[in-house]
Formats: structure tokens, sequence, C-alpha cells
């Protein structure tokens, strides 16, 4: 009996099979680039807010300290938003007939919250609370980046479960003394190996990776 296929058929099927494995590989690999692409991420992208808020202006110009306004940040799992009250504790005085601050003034006046638009954002199956962090060293900057220093505030970082565990791996690279936790311009690298290891040892950090921690 004849030979259907060509011996070279063989050799194009190997070509193939090998080719196929290259391309799904490839695929994946511009799957997982894309996923953690700024695009999807929205890594250092501005967000358009109802007022246009300063962290540099309240921070770094005017010196007001992160708990002013995030009241809630080191007894709960989430920081606060500061109600319109707070704003007008100052603004009811200082830059009180600016129109860029209309929306601020109708909220107050009006009695209905500004819609602000959250910047971090964790899907509903992630679990994140501020306290912990705080009362385990963690400064604002660790995850929110120059916060201080932003005339509007972005995205910092990634929030993907690899940077999340990058720290959860090895948390003595990110821990800080409990009262430098709201200081913006601390810099890290006052810090010896010897100094973050006892710091882990008096704040009881410990390498938290089980996926329980945050998946609950």
């Amino acid at each position: 009996m004849s030979q259907i296929f060509h011996p070279s058929t063989n050799t194009i099927a190997r070509v193939s099979i090998f080719g196929l494995v290259f391309f799904v590989a490839f695929v994946g690999w511009v799957a997982m680039m894309l996923d953690r692409s700024t695009t999807v991420t929205r890594e250092r992208q501005v967000f358009e807010q109802p007022v246009p808020f300063s962290h540099k202006h309240h921070v770094t110009d005017d010196g007001i300290d992160c708990r002013y306004c995030h009241t809630s940040v080191e007894k709960s799992a989430f920081a606060g938003i500061p109600p319109t009250a707070t704003c007008m504790g100052c603004h009811s005085v200082l830059f009180n007939d600016a129109p860029i601050l209309e929306p601020v003034r109708a909220s107050f006046r009006d009695n209905t919250p500004i819609q602000w638009t959250r910047v971090y954002d964790l899907p509903d199956f992630v679990y994140f609370n501020h306290s912990i962090h705080v009362a385990k060293g963690i400064g604002c900057t660790t995850c929110h980046g120059d916060i201080g220093h932003m005339p509007m505030t972005w995205r910092a970082t990634p929030l993907t479960m690899e940077w999340c565990t990058n720290c959860h791996r090895d948390p003595a690279k990110f821990i800080r003394p409990r009262e430098e936790v709201f200081n913006p311009n601390w810099d890290p690298s006052t810090l010896s190996a010897a100094d973050r290891a006892r710091l882990m040892k008096e704040y009881q950090v410990q390498s938290r990776m089980s996926c329980s921690v945050c998946h609950r």
C-alpha cells in the first residue's frame, strides 16, 4: 500500500506541536503582562474627584496629621473618609468663598456627603485591615506612596496579590517605629537590620502567608 502522507509531514507535525507550545506560552505571557500593566492596575493614574483635594497642600504645606481626616485608621479596618464638617472646620474661615470649594459648602449646607472616588478599592474577596498594619508599624507611605507630596491623589501601588505577598513574606523590610507610621517624610535607611529585628519582636510581627489571612 502506498504511503498516504509524504515523509516531510512528520517533520511538519513536530514543528507544529513545538510551535503550538511556544504560542500558548507566549499568549500566557502576554496575558500576564497585561494583567500587571498600569492599564489594568491603574497605578499612577489620577482619579477625577468632585473637589481637587491636594495632600501636598494639607500634609506637607500645612502639616496636618493623617489622623485628623482619617480618624478611624488606628482602630478599624477602614481608614475613614472625613465628613464635610471636618473640612468646614477650617474652610468656614479659610478660602470660605473660593469657587473651587463650592461643592464642599453645598455638601455642608445640604447635609449631603461628597461622593469621592475611591483611589484604593480592593475586590470584595480581599480583606484588609488598616488598624492591624498601623499597630504593627507599617507606615502610610508603604502602601500609599509619597502621599504627602501628591498635589492630586493617585494610586501609587498595583495592589496585586504578588505585591501584597512581597510584604507579608518579609515584613522586616517595611517595618518602622510606631511613632513614625504617620510621618510621610520618614527615611527607612535610618533603621539598621538589628533595629528591624527588634521591632519585629517588640510588635510581634510574623510572616503571614496563609491564604485565609486576606481571603476570608
